[in-house]
């Protein structure tokens, strides 16, 4: 069973590499942040429409591995219509997720972002899948920097 749910998964991040969600610049974004993750070289660049403490829009533009475009389509997706405070948990979320060094949440309480929950077996791709949420958080904080994940 349990190797019926990692292909589930796979075939959920080889979808979504395939065919992004709300891949697309956005012309009247609020806020545009630029993503890069040395390391590998993947690179995005994220847009948020906030209006009334509330995001409206998301989408990203960019190249990077299945992981890298899975993770920032799964983000677009799961944030629309939330509040800058649920977006905000959502992220918190996602860290702990990825880079918890104890037993993380349970993945599926977080629905198809769970799905993310395999990379924490690939230390090497935890960056690739954290390059849009880290995006996201300078987006939130209103850091115009561009965002690159630490190859430290």
């Amino acid at each position: 069973m349990e190797q019926e749910l990692r292909d589930l998964y796979q075939e959920l991040i080889l979808d979504h590499k395939r065919r992004p969600r709300n891949f697309r610049e956005m012309a009247d974004a609020t806020r545009t942040v630029e993503g890069h993750n040395p390391l590998c070289g993947d690179h995005l660049r994220l847009f948020v429409k906030r209006e009334a403490g509330r995001i409206v829009d998301v989408s990203f533009v960019g190249e990077g591995c299945a992981i890298s475009t899975a993770s920032a389509s799964l983000l677009t997706e799961a944030l629309k219509g939330k509040t800058v405070e649920e977006a905000e948990a959502l992220l918190g979320q996602m860290v702990e997720l990825l880079t918890a060094s104890e037993a993380p949440p349970d993945p599926m309480a977080l629905g198809k972002l769970g799905v993310l929950a395999g990379v924490r077996d690939y230390p090497s791709r935890v960056k690739c899948a954290m390059l849009p949420w880290r995006t996201l958080e300078a987006a939130l904080s209103n850091d115009d920097a561009p965002t690159a994940i630490s190859t430290e």
